[in-house]
């Protein structure tokens, strides 16, 4: 599977970006999705996660949300009320997992996109 991720960009704290990743294969419905993002000098954490279920960091609960096309094969993250904090760059990843909060439950990985949140 072939991911790539866009959507990326700068954005005053407060404001919105949603974020899109357009897989390549039909059997895209049948893997679980998910975003991570990796801030200079830090690891990569989960971001959120979606399949039978939808699971999110407690860092972005309540201000991200997680959606996908089947029909579309892309998945989104709509991130509202951006923080400083939130800059990084952000990665989609896909699993055969219905869900997975760990870098290592995933086995595809699109190329990244930046978000740079000024303050």
């Amino acid at each position: 599977v072939q991911l790539q991720a866009s959507g990326g960009g700068l954005v005053q704290a407060g404001g919105s970006l949603r974020l899109s990743c357009a897989a390549s294969r039909r059997t895209f419905s049948s893997y679980g999705m998910g975003w991570f993002r990796q801030a200079p000098g830090k690891e990569r954490e989960f971001v959120a996660t979606i399949g039978d279920s939808t699971r999110y960091a407690d860092s972005v609960k309540g201000r991200f949300t997680i959606s996908r096309d089947n029909a579309k094969n892309t998945v989104y993250l709509q991130m509202n009320s951006l923080k400083p904090e939130d800059t990084a760059v952000y990665y989609c990843a896909a699993t055969r997992l219905q869900i997975g909060v760990g870098p290592a439950d995933y086995i595809y990985w699109g190329q990244g996109t930046q978000v740079t949140v000024s303050s």
